[in-house]
């Protein structure tokens, strides 16, 4: 038994090493854009969601100021 276990990590391991031959990797150049673009992305969706927060909150107040008052 622990030998089939044996053979069949060994038989995993080459299908592995034959699968990760035939991935195209990214160069560098497209690994830079694609960061930059994620980054970009980021900052971008973060500057919407503290926009909202900051409307959302300004409402929160003026609408606590219009009842407690």
């Amino acid at each position: 038994m622990a030998e089939e276990k044996k053979k069949d990590h060994g038989k995993w391991f080459r299908e592995m090493k034959s699968e990760l031959k035939k991935v195209v990797w990214p160069t560098g150049k497209d690994t830079a854009k694609n960061t930059g673009t994620v980054l970009l992305c980021s900052l971008c969706v973060g500057a919407c969601i503290w926009v909202f927060d900051a409307v959302a909150m300004l409402a929160v107040k003026s609408l606590l100021g219009v009842f407690a008052g």
